[in-house]
């Protein structure tokens, strides 16, 4: 949560999770933070570079948006610097982006379809771009929304970053399915979780792929703390956004954020967000999801209690999930 800790906590925090049992970290290419309670906005490219110098698992964008701050281009550039300095290590997540970070540039903001049309351009041209690097020749792209001029990254990887795209709708995750190399959603009702990682299946065997052998993750919110009334304090103050049951991706500003979650309630969150002081409603909470398929599962504990959160869950979650 670059939106919520400065950069030099986040990097202490991955690895003291590291040291207590967690293998690997996601993060999110935020612009702002969700409301200003949060406080940071840190970028992303540099917090990833020294976290692979802080940390030996693997890390990826969880999710970047190659459409609007982004030239898909440059997107391709940084992920293959990364997977270059870190070989084995680093993924890229893609997604069609949220109003409050890609605004910014003071570009039109269209609607979902075109967001998420854009989202899939641009994830063709940066395979495109690995795959032509690492053959050593130049490419050229010229779609709907985008172009690239005859050229190439020239430093790479032996092997390219993984590309995922970050969906939670079923049609367009069986696009992803089609053209990413795996899949990245959020936690949600497992009849929905169950029928989104079906359409990614049926999109990744429709082009002849095993999805057995693609990486799907899932990034789960929760709120754990010692006891249940400061796990859900944590959660009305610093992840109201997690008792919000409606689209959020065309908000623009955190203070408008932060209006919208005064309206927020305790039982808001039911359905939506774990909210437990027991350490084994957590694990059979986050086990659901491993029965599910996941291949890994991303804990962002939305306190700042984060160092008793990462100690507890090393000794009393992460060792007992069944994978």
């Amino acid at each position: 949560m670059l939106g919520q800790f400065h950069p030099l906590e986040a990097l202490e925090l991955a690895s003291y999770a590291e040291a207590h049992g967690f293998w690997g970290v996601m993060a999110a290419d935020q612009f702002q933070p969700w409301v200003p309670r949060q406080g940071q906005g840190s970028f992303v490219w540099n917090v990833l570079t020294a976290m692979g110098e802080r940390t030996r698992g693997d890390f990826g964008t969880g999710v970047t948006t190659p459409t609007f701050r982004w030239h898909p281009a440059a997107v391709a550039q940084a992920s293959a610097t990364l997977a270059a300095m870190y070989p084995g290590r680093h993924w890229l997540g893609l997604g069609s982006g949220e109003a409050i970070n890609e605004h910014i540039t003071g570009k039109y903001w269209p609607e979902p379809a075109e967001r998420i049309n854009r989202m899939f351009e641009a994830t063709e041209m940066i395979g495109k771009l690995f795959a032509g690097s690492l053959a050593g020749r130049d490419v050229k792209y010229s779609g709907s929304y985008y172009k690239l001029e005859s050229t190439r990254l020239w430093t790479m990887p032996e092997v390219a970053p993984r590309i995922l795209i970050a969906t939670a709708g079923p049609v367009a995750a069986r696009r992803a399915g089609r053209v990413a190399d795996g899949l990245i959603t959020v936690d949600a009702p497992l009849e929905k979780v169950s029928t989104l990682l079906r359409r990614f299946e049926e999109g990744a065997r429709e082009r002849g792929k095993d999805p057995a052998a693609m990486p799907k993750i899932l990034r789960l919110h929760l709120s754990w703390a010692s006891s249940h009334s400061e796990a859900l304090q944590n959660a009305l103050t610093e992840w109201p956004n997690g008792g919000m049951g409606f689209p959020k991706s065309d908000i623009r500003s955190p203070f408008d954020f932060e209006q919208l979650a005064r309206h927020v309630r305790a039982e808001d969150f039911e359905g939506r967000l774990m909210i437990s002081e027991d350490p084994d409603v957590h694990r059979g909470h986050i086990q659901r999801y491993v029965d599910l398929g996941f291949d890994r599962i991303y804990l962002h504990n939305v306190g700042r209690n984060q160092r008793e959160w990462i100690e507890v869950f090393g000794t009393d979650v992460i060792p007992k999930l069944v994978w």
